[in-house]
């Protein structure tokens, strides 16, 4: 009687066109009361063998279908998982990220290969391999954060047990120097808006810091006139892909904020609203607010403005008042450093700006508090040397 093999246990036979099969257990499916086999094939029967011996630890703590199924799984097809199923959590414009990331970068190198086989010499490869083609080095983290946190998640359900990214090394990331309107940009740019469809834009950003989406974000019932505080709750966002439509979104950090504008800030704001009434009353049954009624700045006709559309009028403001290339974020930036200078503390700039934490904040606009001790050091300096 053929004794019953135990489960791992292989069976090497020679095939008619002269190759070798192997056949090795490696579960029960319950479903069916069946063992579930595996086939290996080779040229020579030391080949088949070798095979085997390597499925025999692969599959050494093996037995149900689901552990079998694991196993076998690419990282392409986790990744697929993953998509679909475990990042509900996140804002649609960062799925559609999360998705072009795999798609574009990590599928294409390292989706075929086993999950369980994804070892830190290939993710370290990989790595080198964008910054090779001259990916960016924050853009090659982004794509480290995606396949991290996919990796992070198959761990959780027990797909494997360690996340080889964590041991990788990623090319430092160059801080892009910030480029600020100074004082005298900032006179002539506000010269050069008198008058223009834009100016109350560009002076509510100039004086708030906010983000541009937060900005073309903004409704009415966000803004306290009696209190003069504005509540910031949204942006207006449009996701990555092609045909997307826009829509309100949550902030960037998730978390609402309220700040408290100079009062000459409240008042252009008032101007502003009275201003657009009259563009409403101008255009009659041609106003049209569409999916987004309530909003502070629109076009002539109620539409939503878009974040292209501020970056192209901004620069057309920015050559009337003779100034070099600037960002529309710029303008962000120059409201911190102005805070700064007005002698605002960092924690105050902190909730103001929307930022995660009060270091980010010191470490992004330090440079300017290291100014302004050595300015305060030369005032010491020649307050003694009066004495």
């Amino acid at each position: 009687m053929a004794r019953k093999r135990a489960n791992g246990e292989g069976t090497i036979s020679k095939r008619s066109n002269g190759t070798w099969e192997g056949k090795i257990t490696v579960g029960f499916d319950p479903s069916t009361g069946k063992q579930i086999r595996k086939s290996i094939y080779g040229r020579t029967q030391k080949e088949v063998r070798d095979k085997i011996n390597e499925l025999q630890l692969q599959y050494a703590n093996v037995s149900t279908v689901e552990e079998i199924e694991a196993v076998e799984m690419t990282l392409s097809e986790w990744l697929d998982t993953w998509l679909a199923d475990y990042i509900q959590d996140v804002k649609p414009g960062t799925k559609v990220s999360y998705t072009s990331i795999v798609d574009n970068h990590i599928r294409p190198v390292l989706g075929k290969v086993a999950l369980q086989k994804l070892k830190p010499p290939m993710i370290q490869k990989f790595y080198n391999q964008l910054r090779e083609k001259g990916l960016s080095a924050k853009y090659i983290k982004n794509i480290h954060g995606v396949l991290h946190r996919a990796l992070d998640m198959a761990i959780k359900i027990e797909f494997i047990e360690k996340n080889y990214t964590s041991v990788c090394s990623l090319p430092k990331s160059e801080v892009k120097e910030i480029q600020p309107l100074d004082a005298p940009e900032q006179r002539r740019l506000l010269d050069a808006i008198k008058g223009e469809e834009y100016e109350d834009l560009i002076i509510v950003d100039l004086f708030t810091g906010l983000r541009s989406g937060e900005l073309i974000g903004l409704t009415w019932d966000c803004i306290d006139f009696d209190k003069g505080i504005i509540s910031v709750k949204k942006q207006l966002v449009q996701t990555r892909q092609t045909g997307a439509e826009y829509t309100f979104g949550s902030l960037k950090n998730g978390k609402t904020r309220v700040i408290m504008p100079a009062e000459f800030v409240i008042q252009i704001l008032k101007r502003h609203r009275i201003r657009q009434a009259e563009m409403r009353l101008a255009a009659g049954e041609l106003w049209n607010e569409g999916n987004f009624p309530n909003l502070v700045f629109t076009h002539r006709d109620g539409s939503h403005l878009s974040q292209p559309t501020v970056w192209k009028e901004f620069q057309k403001l920015l050559e009337k008042a003779g100034l070099e290339h600037h960002r529309v974020h710029d303008l962000r930036h120059t409201f911190a450093i102005n805070s700064i200078m007005a002698g605002d503390d960092i924690k105050t700039l902190q909730e103001n700006m929307g930022h995660y934490s009060a270091a980010f904040t010191l470490d992004r606009y330090g440079h300017v508090t290291e100014t302004m001790r050595k300015a305060s050091s030369d005032r010491m300096q020649r307050f003694i040397e009066a004495l």
